[in-house]
């Protein structure tokens, strides 16, 4: 078994609750991509520029040992998350889902309303009918939806125009409480899709930075921005790439392979095959470095990779990461997983 400079285990622990700790729902994640392009700025790596795209996107360029054949990896910042809908004759907020948020995943859930004027209202996300003492068996049997979910405000807001009074209105963004916590060396938090795999690529950049060390080849990092609406990487990827890895959550549950202790090598999902090439090249280098990883399909995924490829995107495409359970849901990880999923990308970079 070859060796691979060491993680730092804390290091990216620190950086994804301080990324997991900023809101970033699709079409409101500039805090999170000034997050990780400070982070970079930080590794003070003079080879190592960042660019954004005009979509918003971060783009970073490491030049390499050579550049006849560039490459890239790609995770996402953005998030699920909602925007306010319509404002109830109650005062109260239906929301409209960003992304394929679990509605009955945040019932209860404390959460903030991003007023257009800059401020933030506190809220939680109940079932209408949410009191047992007053609906009986509705509260119970009731079906959770978006029409039958609303936001009640910690505010004076019994009607909609005291509801506009505080700044509130259609097209707000609604963010939700992550509730992070790390246990026993499990990461428990909401939204570990997609931003366990961005402190995954950052660690990977510190890893070889620290040990002084650059990448085989030129290699682009692309921290997209609008993955989980289907288009974060449809741009970005400069036409010189050969290979994009996308890094991104393998899903746990039943009839999966995956697990929480894992990094996976996702060989087929919704969209189809990825490149067997650059699969079995992933690998291959996965038993030169004894990286402990599940092979596994998704039949209800896609990634940045094809959003690329559909864009006509002409790049060998694969994906691995680490094992997330209940994704889309209050999702949970092992540290396991990520330094897996984080020396399987170092080991890509040198190889």
């Amino acid at each position: 078994m070859s060796s691979l400079p060491p993680v730092n285990t804390p290091y990216m622990l620190d950086f994804l609750v301080r990324l997991l700790n900023t809101p970033s729902p699709t079409g409101h994640a500039e805090a999170g991509i000034a997050l990780v392009e400070s982070e970079l700025a930080a590794i003070n790596l003079p080879t190592l520029q960042s660019s954004r795209t005009r979509k918003g996107a971060l783009v970073a360029r490491w030049e390499g040992r050579k550049n006849d054949a560039p490459r890239a990896l790609t995770a996402h910042v953005d998030t699920l998350g909602a925007m306010v809908k319509e404002i109830k004759p109650n005062g109260r907020l239906k929301l409209t889902r960003i992304g394929g948020l679990v509605v009955g995943g945040v019932e209860t859930e404390g959460c903030w309303v991003l007023t257009q004027g800059g401020t933030r209202i506190r809220g939680s996300y109940l079932f209408q009918q949410a009191s047992g003492h007053v609906y009986g068996a509705a509260a119970h049997e009731g079906k959770r939806s978006e029409e039958t979910m609303e936001v009640r405000l910690d505010a004076r807001a019994a009607n909609p125009e005291q509801t506009r009074a505080l700044g509130v209105n259609i097209g707000d963004f609604v963010v939700f409480d992550t509730r992070t916590e790390i246990n026993e060396g499990f990461v428990r938090s909401r939204f570990l899709d997609d931003k366990a795999c961005v402190a995954n690529l950052v660690a990977a950049i510190k890893a070889l930075a620290d040990a002084g060390l650059t990448p085989a080849q030129t290699t682009y990092f692309h921290f997209s921005n609008y993955e989980e609406v289907g288009h974060g990487a449809s741009a970005g990827i400069p036409a010189d790439v050969h290979e994009l890895v996308t890094v991104d959550m393998a899903a746990v549950g039943d009839g999966q392979e995956s697990d929480e202790f894992h990094a996976t090598l996702c060989v087929k999902d919704s969209g189809g095959p990825y490149h067997h090439g650059l699969s079995q090249k992933l690998r291959r280098l996965a038993g030169i470095y004894d990286i402990h990883h599940k092979i596994d399909t998704y039949p209800n995924y896609g990634s940045d990779g094809e959003a690329f490829w559909r864009a006509g995107g002409d790049v060998a495409v694969a994906l691995i990461g680490p094992g997330v359970d209940a994704s889309h849901n209050y999702e949970r990880t092992h540290v396991d997983a990520l330094e897996a999923t984080t020396n399987w990308v170092v080991a890509y970079l040198l190889d």
